[in-house]
C-alpha cells in the first residue's frame, strides 16, 4: 500500500529504451559490419564464409529476439502497473467504505465497530445486536478479498516475469538464448502455467495440493480477462472443459471443509471464465443469432473464438460422458457448470445456447431424460437449465421468449420458443421424465421440471430477476412491448382450449409474480374498462403508448389462468392482495366530492366490486375443487397478506401510500369473503348467490369514505352530507358489479 507504483512504468521505459538501442545501434551495426561480409562477394567466399554466415545468422536472430523480449518485459511491467493501481484502489475503497459503515479497521484489515463515534445508548444497542459479529466479519472478509486480489495479481506478474526470459523456441537462434516468442500479456503466461494442470484434473489424474492452489489462484485472478479465458478454453477445448467441470463437481461431492470450498470456488470461476470468453458485442434485440449481422461477426477476427467454441460444443454437447445405463450428455454437464457462475452470461450467447439445446433434443429424442438417480450436482434437463440462466439476465429471457422475434429489417429473426415450451401438443415440447428401471420401467414426473421456464417467464415479463422468498415486489410496471407480448402470449397459450386452470405446479409461483406485476392491466380487464383493452373479449395485440405497453387478453383467459396459479395458496394471496390494493389506490384518485349523479365516486367503486368479485370467485373455485382442508387453508392465507401478521407475501407490488394506509386500517379479512362465496356457491345457483362475500368490499369502501370525512356511523345522514349519499351509491354500485363479475366467473370457470 505504500509502494510507489510509478517505478514500474519508469522501468518499462528503460526496457523499451533497451529495445530501441538494440535495434538502432547494435542490430544495424552488426548487420552492416559483421553479418554482411559473410553474404558472399569480393571480400569473402567459400566454405569458411558459409560456416560463418550460419553463425552470424544465429547472432542476428538473438539480437532481434532480445528486442522482442525487452519490449515484452516493458509491456508486462505496464500491465502490472495498471492492474496494481486498480487493485490498490480497491483495497482503499473497501477500507473507506468499512469506515463509513462505522467500522474501525486495523492495519491487518480486521474490522470492529467503532463505538467512539456513537452515543452510549446507541453503543449499548449495537453491542447487543445479534448480527454485530456477522457484520464485522463481512467487512473484514471484503477487505481480505481485496487484499487477496492484489496478491493474486502479484503472483501472476511473478509467473510472467519468470517465463518471459526463457527461450520458448530452442530452434530459433541458440538454445537458451533470448525469447523470440516473448508475449507482453501477463494473463497469457498465467494460462500457460495452469493449462497442463487443468488438463490433468480433467483427465482424472492426481495433482498436488500446490498445483490445485495455483489453478485456483489463476482462475480467481483471471476469470474476467478475455485473453486468459479464451486461451484456456481454446487449449482445453469443449471436451476437456466438460470433463473438468464434471471432475470438479464429483470431487466436490466427496470433499468437505476447506477442500470443498476450494473446489466450489474453482467451479464458480471456471463458469465465470465462460461468461467472459463467450461475450458478444451489442444486443440480441439488434443482432440476434442467425441474423446476417451476427453471422458476419462470427466470421470476424473478434468472433473467431466464439464460432470455433460453439461449433465444437454442438458436437460435444450430444456425446455421452457417462455410462449406457446412466448417461451424462455434454450439454447437461456444460449447463450445470454454467449455473455456478455468479456473473450474467451474454444475452446473445444464451439465446444461441437455448436454440442449440432445443435442437439437440429434437435431433436426439430423450437426450435429457433422467435415468434412475441421475448425477448429483448435474441439471438433467439442459433446456430448463438454460432458461434458468436466462432468468438472471431478463433481457435475454425476454428476447428468447418474445413471439415477435428480434432484429430489425434484414436482421430480423423469428422464433416460436414460447409456444414450444409452454404449449401442449402440436409440436410443443414433451418435458423429460424421470425413468426408473428394474423389474419394470417406471416413468415419473421430474420434480424440478419447468422451474427454469417459470423463472424465465417471470424475468421476461417483468424485466427483473425472479423474486426471492419473502422479497416484496416493486411498483408494478411499466413494461416494454416485448415484455407485454411475452405476458400476453403466455396467458393465451396456457389458456388454449380454455385450459388455463391447469397450470403446472412449478409455474404457479413465478407466473403469479408476473401477473401481479400487470396489476393495472388486470384491473381494467376484470373491470371491463376502456376501449384499449377490448374487455371482456380482449384483443389480439397488446396496447402500446410510447415506450409503455400492456396486455389485452380476454377476461375469461385472465381469470382462468389466475385460477390456475391460485392452486398455490401463497400465489392466490399475492393476486388477491395486489388487485384489492390497486383497486383501492384507484379510488384514492377520485375527486373530493361525488359529483353529478355521484359518478365520480361510483365508477371506481364499480371497478372495485368487479375486481373483488373476480378474485373471490377464483378463491372459492379453488376451495370447491379441492375441498379437503381448503376452507381452513383459505383462512390461513390472510396471515401472509401485507396487512396481516407475519412476513409480507413474496412479490406484493408497492402501491400508493394512502391506499396502503387504508388497507392496513381495514379489519375485515378477505379470506372470510372467499369462504362465504364458496359456501354460497355450493348451495345454490341464483343471482342472489353471486353477492355472497361482498362484506370485505364494503369494508374498504367504508374505510375510504371515512378517510374522505364521511360520517359512516350516521345511519340517516342527519348532517345532510351529499358525500354520504355518494358513499351509499358506491356500495350499491359495487354490489352490482361484484355480482356481475361473479356471474361471469360462473361461465368462465364452469360453475354452470
Amino acid at each position: 500500500m505504500t509502494t510507489d507504483l510509478s517505478t514500474l512504468t519508469t522501468a518499462a521505459q528503460k526496457w523499451d529504451g533497451m529495445a530501441k538501442e538494440l535495434h538502432d545501434t547494435v542490430e544495424s551495426a552488426y548487420q552492416d559490419d559483421v553479418h554482411a561480409i559473410s553474404l558472399g562477394g569480393p571480400v569473402w567466399n567459400g566454405l569458411s564464409a558459409d560456416a560463418a554466415n550460419a553463425r552470424f545468422d544465429i547472432t542476428l536472430k538473438e539480437i532481434r529476439a532480445a528486442q522482442t523480449e525487452s519490449k515484452a518485459v516493458a509491456s508486462l511491467l505496464r500491465d502490472a502497473h495498471d492492474e496494481f493501481v486498480t487493485l490498490k484502489k480497491g483495497v482503499e475503497q473497501a477500507r473507506d467504505e468499512a469506515v463509513e459503515a462505522g467500522m474501525k479497521v486495523s492495519e491487518q484489515g480486521a474490522c470492529h465497530y467503532d463505538f467512539s463515534k456513537v452515543s452510549e445508548q446507541e453503543a449499548f444497542s449495537i453491542r447487543h445486536d445479534p448480527d454485530l459479529a456477522g457484520t464485522e466479519r463481512s467487512w473484514t472478509e471484503r477487505i481480505d478479498a481485496a487484499v487477496r486480489a492484489v496478491n493474486d495479481a502479484d503472483e501472476g506478474v511473478k509467473i510472467a516475469l519468470n517465463a518471459v526470459v526463457k527461450d520458448s523456441d530452442p530452434l530459433h537462434g541458440m538454445p537458451g538464448g533470448f525469447n523470440a516468442g516473448a508475449k507482453g500479456d501477463v494473463e497469457l503466461y498465467e494460462e500457460e502455467a495452469v493449462e497442463d494442470i487443468a488438463q490433468r484434473v480433467a483427465d482424472g489424474e492426481k495433482v498436488s495440493a500446490k498445483e490445485m492452489e495455483e489453478l485456483q489462484r489463476a482462475l480467481r485472478d483471471n476469470h474476467d480477462d478475455e485473453a486468459f479465458t479464451q486461451k484456456l478454453l481454446h487449449d482445453l477445448g469443449p471436451h476437456a472443459t466438460i470433463q473438468l467441470g464434471n471432475e470438479l463437481n464429483e470431487r466436490g461431492q466427496d470433499a468437505d471443509g476447506a477442500q470443498k470450498l476450494q473446489l466450489a470456488e474453482m467451479e464458480q470461476n471456471l463458469a465465470n471464465s465462460l461468461v467472459t470468453a463467450t461475450a458478444v458485442p451489442g444486443s440480441v434485440k439488434d443482432m440476434p443469432p442467425g441474423s446476417p449481422a451476427f453471422e458476419a461477426w462470427t466470421k470476424s477476427k473478434d468472433g473467431a473464438f466464439y464460432k470455433e467454441w460453439t461449433e465444437s460444443m454442438k458436437k460435444e454437447g450430444t456425446k455421452n460422458f457417462g455410462s449406457n445405463t446412466n448417461p451424462l450428455y455434454g450439454y447437461q454437464s456444460y449447463v450445470s457448470l454454467m449455473r455456478h457462475a455468479d456473473e450474467d452470461f451474454d444475452d446473445q450467447f444464451l439465446y444461441d445456447l437455448g436454440e442449440q439445446t432445443i435442437k439437440a433434443e429434437k435431433d436426439h429424442p430423450g437426450i435429457f431424460t433422467m435415468w434412475g438417480p441421475g448425477h448429483k450436482g448435474i441439471e438433467t434437463d439442459a433446456v430448463d437449465g438454460v432458461l434458468d440462466l436466462m432468468s438472471r439476465n431478463p433481457d435475454a429471457a425476454t428476447a428468447f421468449l418474445d413471439p415477435a422475434g428480434n432484429g430489425a429489417d434484414g436482421d430480423h429473426v423469428g422464433n416460436d420458443h414460447l409456444k414450444y415450451l409452454t404449449g401442449s401438443g402440436d409440436d410443443a415440447r414433451e418435458w423429460p421424465k424421470n425413468v426408473i428401471t428394474g423389474v419394470s420401467v417406471t416413468q415419473l414426473d421430474d420434480p424440478t421440471s419447468r422451474i427454469g421456464l417459470g423463472r424465465a417467464i417471470e424475468a421476461a415479463t417483468t424485466g427483473h430477476e425472479p423474486l426471492r422468498e419473502g422479497q416484496a415486489g416493486g411498483k408494478p410496471g411499466p413494461h416494454t412491448d416485448a415484455q407485454a407480448r411475452v405476458m400476453q402470449s403466455t396467458i393465451e397459450i396456457l389458456d388454449s382450449g380454455a385450459g388455463g386452470e391447469d397450470i403446472h405446479a412449478n409455474l404457479r409461483t413465478p407466473l403469479g409474480h408476473a401477473i401481479a406485476d400487470y396489476a393495472m392491466d388486470n384491473h381494467n380487464i376484470l373491470a371491463e374498462n376502456g376501449t384499449k383493452y377490448g374487455s371482456p373479449q380482449g384483443k389480439d395485440a397488446i396496447w402500446t403508448d410510447g415506450d409503455k405497453a400492456g396486455i389485452t387478453v380476454g377476461k375469461d383467459s385472465l381469470m382462468r389462468v389466475m385460477r390456475g396459479v391460485s392452486s398455490d395458496d401463497q400465489t392466490y394471496a399475492l393476486l388477491q392482495d395486489t388487485q384489492r390494493q390497486y383497486a383501492l389506490d384507484q379510488m384514492t384518485q377520485a375527486p373530493e366530492s361525488g359529483g353529478n349523479g355521484n359518478d365520480a365516486w361510483k365508477n371506481p367503486a364499480r371497478d372495485l366490486g368487479a375486481v373483488t368479485g373476480a378474485m373471490n370467485s377464483i378463491g372459492s373455485d379453488v376451495i370447491l375443487d379441492e375441498r379437503d382442508g381448503k376452507i381452513s387453508a383459505a383462512n390461513d392465507m390472510a396471515r401472509y397478506a401485507y396487512h396481516g401478521a407475519g412476513a409480507p407475501i413474496t412479490g406484493l407490488p408497492v402501491v400508493g401510500d394512502t391506499a396502503q394506509r387504508l388497507v392496513d386500517a381495514a379489519t375485515y379479512e378477505w379470506s372470510k369473503d372467499v369462504t362465504d362465496a364458496a359456501s354460497s356457491q355450493a348451495k345454490e345457483q341464483n343471482s342472489e348467490h353471486y353477492s355472497s362475500g361482498i362484506n370485505g368490499t364494503y369494508d374498504m369502501i367504508d374505510q375510504w369514505a371515512a378517510d374522505r370525512g364521511v360520517d359512516i356511523d350516521d345511519e340517516n345522514n342527519a348532517k345532510h352530507d351529499p358525500n354520504w349519499d355518494a358513499w351509499q351509491a358506491m356500495r350499491d354500485e359495487a354490489k352490482q358489479s361484484y355480482g356481475s363479475s361473479r356471474g361471469d366467473a360462473a361461465a368462465y370457470l364452469g360453475w354452470e
